[in-house]
């Protein structure tokens, strides 16, 4: 495994990591304290739930203090997160949201099955709700599960978001004795639009982990000093970064669970031997984590909201906009350590499950960083060489091939094929021959001694909303230019792009290919996207999915939903940089 010791840079490094002990309104209101949590402090680090089939939602402004500085948030009902929204499916709800901000705002139900006009997009859907107004959003619930709602642009950085909990109709398949919700975000003290000026200006400006001199001695210790020297040219002159795993780092952010800070610790409790369900949403801007609880096994039961058949694992990771219901059973009288590490290892949210309040366990070391491999830059074609190798015959950067001729394959995919509008300054690598696999759970998790889970591990229950074979395929491909922070669909942003066209009532396949070194979680709104393994065959029922780097994936889409529906990359700067489409379903 490649690693490297982190540059951490030194601007009170630890105060944005572990953030305030009371964070967020409570910081704010004057009500910091040094000591372990009371109950009273317990009680007021939870989710507030609300519940029945009408809901009065204000969103304004509401100042907090996670890091020390005292900033102004954009909050649902004055919290972060906003209330947690209990629904029953096949009921109606009515959500009467006003807006108390001086600019225009609106929310999205994210994986939510509802009419368009009740989607939440502005400019697509609606158009958004002015200073002043209150919009009512009313439509049945059709489904059950975990799920969340945000706002569609860069609201949802300074805190529009909270989580939202479906109960089925007909009961829980699973029985447990208690659950908790646990939502994961990532908090920023900058306006987002000076971070989003920031990355265009320079995009490696929040990344502390670019290649260094003494990464190069070694280099010349273990690999001689022509490899060294083939390895950096080889860099150079893609002009790319074998550490770009994230944008948006733990320089700027502080990673929250349940709008505590990982100082804070949130707490769940449970009574030993108890069967405790934990829904986690990753409700971030941009920040993907690795999520463990150390002495506790975690079986899987959801994905996105739907049931899949059990399994148990140690760890996973949780792209933007997923969500994982797991059910644990502490055994023990003792606390445990619920860790969500960010991918890029600058950081992590972390809480405890306790059978008592003010409890708390070790929180462990974050895995090392690892550098991006050949299968994350060329796929099935960088399959057998390693981290180290260094054949790029399998990719193309620029206008140009580039590479050096003789690596084995053993690994053959089927080709792509690339727009014409994906040969230009937008588009800075393009794969030739990406890798179809699922069963990769991903940089930085690879032989890490623990059972992770992976999209191979994960089927829905009941199986495929259609089963007729689709009757056509669109491939799109994730495409960007790192160096000058451009991202886009085909070489082309939204504002260059005609819309998707999707025939109502037709069984779609969408293959989407990854000609980026970063991983994209892909979400449609309307309509399930049911990904395929690689032999074609229904896999598993989601609302966002999540393509790792040099990856092709394929998925089914029932199209019954007509409208006009967002497309996009959920990585915010991302989405505002131009990976986005719209798509018509008539």
């Amino acid at each position: 495994m490649n690693t490297f010791n982190n540059r951490q840079p030194q601007l009170s490094r630890r105060r944005f990591v572990q953030g305030l002990a009371i964070g967020g309104a409570a910081a704010s209101l004057g009500l910091l304290r040094a000591r372990s949590a009371t109950a009273a402090e317990l009680s007021a680090n939870q989710l507030r739930p609300l519940t029945g089939t009408t809901f009065d939602l204000t969103i304004g402004q509401s100042p907090v203090n996670f890091t020390g500085r005292a900033r102004s948030a954009t909050t649902i009902n004055g919290g972060i997160p906003g209330p947690l929204l209990r629904w029953k499916q096949g009921e109606t709800v009515t959500l009467k949201v006003r807006n108390t901000l001086p600019v225009p705002t609106s929310i999205h139900w994210h994986g939510i099955l509802l009419p368009t006009d009740m989607d939440g997009v502005p400019g697509l859907s609606f158009p958004g709700i002015s200073p002043g107004e209150t919009f009512v959003y009313r439509f049945p619930v059709k489904q059950s599960g975990t799920y969340w709602y945000h706002h569609s642009g860069l609201q949802e950085q300074t805190g529009l978001y909270g989580p939202l909990v479906i109960e089925p109709a007909a009961g829980e398949r699973h029985n447990v004795d208690r659950e908790h919700v646990i939502m994961l975000n990532d908090w920023t003290d900058e306006d987002p639009m000076d971070l989003f000026g920031t990355l265009k200006k320079q995009s490696d400006f929040y990344n502390f982990a670019e290649p260094t001199a003494p990464e190069f001695l070694h280099d010349i210790r273990t690999q001689g000093l022509d490899k060294a020297l083939s390895k950096r040219r080889m860099w150079n002159q893609m002009r790319m970064s074998p550490a770009d795993l994230a944008d948006v780092s733990g320089y700027t952010y502080t990673f929250l669970m349940n709008g505590n800070a990982p100082a804070a610790n949130w707490t769940g409790l449970f009574e030993r031997g108890e069967r405790v369900r934990l829904r986690f949403i990753n409700g971030s801007s941009m920040s993907f984590f690795d999520v463990r609880i150390p002495g506790l096994k975690l079986t899987v039961v959801a994905a996105d909201g739907q049931d899949v058949e059990p399994v148990t694992v140690d760890e996973f990771r949780i792209a933007v906009a997923e969500t994982f219901d797991v059910i644990v059973e502490p055994k023990d009288d003792r606390a445990y350590t619920v860790f969500a590490a960010s991918m890029d290892r600058t950081g992590y949210a972390r809480g405890t499950l306790a059978p008592r309040a003010g409890m708390q366990a070790e929180v462990p070391e974050m895995d090392p960083r690892v550098r991006l491999a050949m299968v994350d830059m060329m796929g099935a074609m960088g399959m057998n060489a390693g981290h180290e190798g260094h054949d790029m015959s399998g990719m193309q950067h620029g206008d140009n091939k580039a590479g050096m001729q003789g690596m084995s394959m053993n690994h053959s995919a089927a080709p792509v094929h690339h727009a014409r509008t994906e040969y230009g300054p937008g588009v800075d690598m393009r794969v030739d021959m990406p890798r179809d696999t699922i069963d990769d759970p991903g940089i930085g998790l690879r032989d890490n001694g623990r059972r992770v889970l992976t999209y191979a591990d994960l089927h829905t229950i009941g199986g495929p909303l259609d089963a007729r074979e689709p009757g056509r395929e669109i491939e799109l491909h994730l495409t960007g230019n790192m160096n000058r922070y451009m991202w886009s669909f085909d070489g082309q942003k939204f504002a260059q792009a005609q819309p998707l066209h999707f025939r109502y009532g037709e069984h779609l396949r969408v293959t989407l290919v990854n000609d980026t070194m970063m991983t994209h979680p892909i979400h449609l709104h309307g309509m399930w996207s049911e990904l395929e393994s690689p032999d074609g065959s229904f896999q598993v029922r989601k609302h966002t999915i999540s393509v790792q780097p040099a990856q092709r994936v394929s998925y089914r889409v029932k199209v019954d939903a007509k409208g006009r529906w967002a497309y996009h990359c959920h990585l915010l700067y991302h989405m505002e940089a131009g990976m986005f489409r719209e798509v018509v379903v008539s």
